[in-house]
């Protein structure tokens, strides 16, 4: 089972599971096809966003979980 991290870029956990997506843009993350979106990491991503992330990361490893 692949877990990710704070640091882990978006590029990459689209490339873990490309299913993530639709979680992502749940929660407002509509840039998921920029490419500067694509190195940023997912922490950074979450405070651009207001989202805590922590909660970010947990909400995402329970989804691969799955």
């Amino acid at each position: 089972m692949a877990q990710v991290t704070k640091e882990t870029m978006i590029g990459e956990l689209l490339q873990i599971d490309e299913n993530v997506a639709p979680l992502l843009l749940e929660i407002g993350m509509h840039c998921l096809g920029c490419p500067s979106s694509q190195m940023e990491t997912i922490a950074e991503a979450a405070m651009v966003h207001g989202i805590e992330p922590d909660a970010l990361v947990t909400k995402i490893n329970d989804f691969l979980a799955r």
